[in-house]
């Protein structure tokens, strides 16, 4: 079995004390993967294609999950999601959307758009660290994930 903690995450948020938080929530939480964060879905996805050209020559740099917000500029988590699933080597990647919104018509977009789970950010620091144990148990420990060495691409 894969050690956990060397499962990169990529993190997509803009709010830069929401991104401090998930960070010290996945310390608190004893997670210790190797986390980069993002801060537009543009920027998300130029880090995908850049990961995914340097993998092609040598170690593989590729997430093995996404923790993705809804509302960012230049692109929207919706458009991500989109961006995603048009490509082969990218459309493997879990995606969790981690955000503020408890709306039910984001919820449903963000599943027909090919999000594999959708969590509203807890406002309270200790809810947020109890979601990321969750997190890494299910995602790390229960689940098993496309080896994300064995992507190809066929865009």
């Amino acid at each position: 079995m894969k050690d956990r903690g060397s499962i990169p995450i990529l993190i997509a948020d803009d709010d830069l004390d929401d991104c401090e938080m998930i960070r010290e929530a996945f310390a608190e939480s004893r997670l210790l993967n190797e986390l980069h964060f993002v801060h537009d879905g543009e920027a998300l996805i130029k880090n995908l294609h850049d990961r995914w050209q340097q993998s092609e020559h040598g170690k593989n740099l590729m997430p093995g999950l996404i923790l993705l917000d809804l509302n960012m500029p230049k692109m929207d988590g919706r458009e991500v999601l989109v961006e995603l699933k048009k490509h082969s080597h990218l459309s493997q990647i879990p995606v969790i959307v981690l955000t503020t919104s408890q709306a039910e018509e984001d919820i449903a977009r963000s599943y027909n758009l090919g999000a594999n789970s959708f969590i509203t950010k807890p406002v309270e620091f200790q809810s947020l660290v109890h979601v990321m144990k969750d997190i890494g148990r299910y995602w790390f420990e229960i689940v098993a994930l496309p080896n994300s060495g064995s992507r190809k691409a066929k865009t």
